[in-house]
């Protein structure tokens, strides 16, 4: 079997170079992209632009990449014969249409024992919550520009933090906010059970309840999530379903002192609606590290600097840096690096998609 050309997409910040020097010296050809063009299956992705991300990837065998890949475009690549991705899912990937070409798709998994505290993404949560509640940004850049104070923070001790999911990260980042700023934790999901979070406070080193009887982590109904918060932050996977689980009908029953804060994914929050939200002002605050299309297009309504201003609320955002830790993106090159070696000698690959990633 001939070698293939493989190429790395959505680099950003080429952490792919040095892990992938080994293949290159064994005669791999190797192509990086740093930049991203837009996605192939959003409704606003003009036909010249898909044929454009087409006429990049079609020469190249195997790649690795954070595009999206419906069947569509899936079925436009004939050299396509492998195709890596970070984690042990992606959404964006559809896995079916790759299996019927015979394609194989391989995630990334932890090697070794996981490091010691929190991870990235709740690190990330954590920080773009205290970003909006003490006004991080904004009076950095008043400070900046020669102003003084200009607005309130909030104090987030007894206050109400609201997590939709409770999950690793859901558990992680509430197990946080309670013990290290004192707040109370309710929790909703379609499907979650008291017992269930009663068991997850206990693995998490919690107790279930503490000595006036109330629930470490309470479960509650989704109304009274997003009347009661004074922090709400999203951490269920993107499916199907999930996709505009939280819109209008949510954010208008928010506290207009509440934050939203939605280091998951994109498209779990409707971002048209929240977008209309924080223009009426309908919260105070809004963190995003997610968003419907990555990057976000540069003629993004989010993208002004009027947030605060006559009326609206606050929005404080980052480029999907929830998982970039150069360690980690490392380590997923080094996988995908094993995973092309073992491909090539007709191997079973780690972190195999058996199915779209769930």
């Amino acid at each position: 079997m001939s070698l293939p050309t493989i190429v790395v997409l959505d680099d950003y910040q080429g952490f792919s170079k040095a892990p992938f020097e080994r293949l290159q010296s064994t005669g791999y050809q190797i192509t990086t992209f740093t930049d991203t063009l837009p996605p192939y299956n959003h409704p606003d992705t003009r036909q010249d632009a898909k044929d454009a991300l087409v006429n990049r990837l079609e020469p190249f065998g195997s790649m690795r990449e954070r595009t999206p890949f419906p069947a569509e475009l899936i079925n436009r690549l004939p050299n396509l014969k492998l195709l890596l991705t970070t984690g042990a899912r992606n959404a964006s990937i559809n896995v079916e249409a790759c299996q019927a070409r015979g394609i194989q798709v391989a995630g990334t998994g932890n090697d070794g024992a996981p490091a010691p505290g929190p991870d990235s993404t709740t690190q990330h949560t954590v920080a773009l919550t205290l970003a909006l509640a003490r006004n991080i940004p904004q009076d950095d850049a008043i400070m900046k520009s020669g102003g003084w104070q200009a607005k309130d923070a909030v104090g987030l001790p007894g206050k109400i933090f609201g997590t939709v999911g409770l999950g690793r990260l859901g558990v992680s980042v509430s197990r946080i906010m309670h013990l290290a700023f004192g707040m109370r934790v309710i929790a909703w999901s379609t499907n979650l059970t008291q017992d269930a979070a009663d068991e997850k406070a206990r693995a998490a080193g919690l107790p279930v309840e503490d000595e006036t009887g109330a629930k470490t982590f309470k479960v509650v109904s989704r109304d009274e999530l997003f009347s009661t918060a004074d922090v709400v932050s999203i951490h269920v996977v993107l499916s199907e379903r999930s996709k505009g689980l939280v819109g209008t009908g949510d954010l208008e029953k928010m506290k207009k002192s509440a934050l939203l804060v939605n280091t998951s994914r994109g498209p779990i929050v409707n971002e048209d609606e929240l977008l209309e939200a924080g223009k009426k002002g309908l919260i105070r605050g809004i963190g995003l590290d997610v968003y419907g299309v990555e990057p976000l297009p540069k003629d993004s309504e989010w993208r002004t600097t009027k947030w605060g201003e006559s009326g609206r609320s606050e929005v404080v955002m980052t480029p999907h840096m929830g998982y970039v830790v150069a360690d980690n993106i490392r380590a997923w090159y080094e996988q995908q690096s094993d995973n092309i070696l073992r491909w090539q000698k007709g191997e079973a690959l780690n972190t195999q998609y058996k199915d779209n990633g769930y």
